[in-house]
């Protein structure tokens, strides 16, 4: 924690998480076509409104009204279907998502370790549960600073949806995208850089410009460029991932903050103390509206903040 205070750090990008939204979906479909939930249609209707509803809260950054739901849904899918049940195994790797942007890590590594285990058990691991658990396994190796650990758990996504879905497929490209995060993160830079770009094609060719898939790469393109000594195009690129996350997300969601926090960073480093500090400064409005006291990405930022002032008091 002492390198905090030395100077500051970026935070990590908020999509190296994998949803499978249609995972979910799709399990929760094979409750109308198979076993029942006790309770009729209106408890399957129930456990498909808990699951999407947590979903959309998550996305929204709104941690703390998607708890309660996802926790219903796994009980109701738990009591219904057993405590080993594929279904059950999709909506612990909802409930490891949120863990790991709420940063309850611990949390979130114990729901995906289950989550794979059930997954091995039901469907084994050539599935597209399996590949999004891995991935996420990466991603949250990667919250933790824990680059090399993940980067196993990242190339095992890839293999898996290469296999299934094809090299061009955008569930491949999170995959790509979240490989280059932490290769990034062991300074393995040319091999990174080649995967965001890859990534970033597959996206913009399937999404179009402003897509957030789009934006979390530019972003981590950005530090990449600023690592590299490449200013103009990181600047370049902050800004626009920053313009397209405020126009899909708000000016308040929590992965904006993560694009202000690193474009305060990259200013920083230019001795633009100024603007960096009203960065910082909105950044921190966001975290501490929207996350708990003690998450990484709050701390990170106020000590970022922090470090800034003393400069500016030095200087001044």
């Amino acid at each position: 924690m002492n390198a905090l205070r030395k100077s500051p750090k970026l935070l990590v990008a908020a999509a190296l998480s994998l949803v499978a939204i249609y995972i979910v979906a799709a399990s929760v479909s094979a409750v109308r076509d198979g076993a029942r939930l006790g309770g009729g249609e209106s408890a399957d209707l129930r456990l498909k409104s808990l699951v999407m509803r947590g979903d959309q809260l998550r996305d929204a950054g709104r941690y703390k009204e998607a708890q309660p739901l996802l926790q219903e849904a796994l009980a109701l899918t738990e009591g219904n279907f057993g405590p080993d049940s594929f279904e059950t195994a999709t909506v612990l790797n909802q409930l490891g998502m949120l863990g790991k942007y709420d940063g309850h890590f611990d949390e979130a590594e114990a729901a995906y370790r289950r989550a794979l285990r059930i997954t091995e058990q039901t469907v084994g691991l050539d599935h597209q549960l399996a590949a999004a658990l891995f991935h996420n396994l990466g991603g949250l190796a990667h919250a933790r600073g824990r680059f090399a650990a993940g980067e196993p758990y990242a190339r095992r996504s890839v293999e898996i949806r290469e296999r299934l879905v094809g090299p061009d497929h955008t569930d491949t490209a999170a995959d790509v995208a979240a490989l280059a995060a932490l290769l990034d993160g062991q300074r393995k830079y040319d091999e990174a850089e080649a995967m965001y770009r890859r990534a970033l094609l597959i996206f913009e060719r399937a999404y179009g410009p402003e897509h957030y898939e789009v934006a979390v790469n530019l972003n981590n393109l950005a530090a990449l460029c600023h690592a590299t000594g490449r200013s103009e195009e990181a600047e370049r690129l902050y800004l626009q991932a920053l313009a397209i996350k405020e126009k899909l997300l708000g000016a308040q969601h929590p992965d904006v903050g993560v694009t202000l926090n690193n474009l305060a960073v990259f200013y920083k480093s230019q001795r633009k103390l100024e603007e960096a500090a009203q960065l910082y400064l909105r950044a921190l409005a966001i975290f501490e509206s929207s996350l708990n006291p003690a998450h990484p990405k709050l701390t990170t930022c106020r000590q970022n903040y922090e470090s800034l002032l003393r400069e500016m008091n030095r200087r001044s």
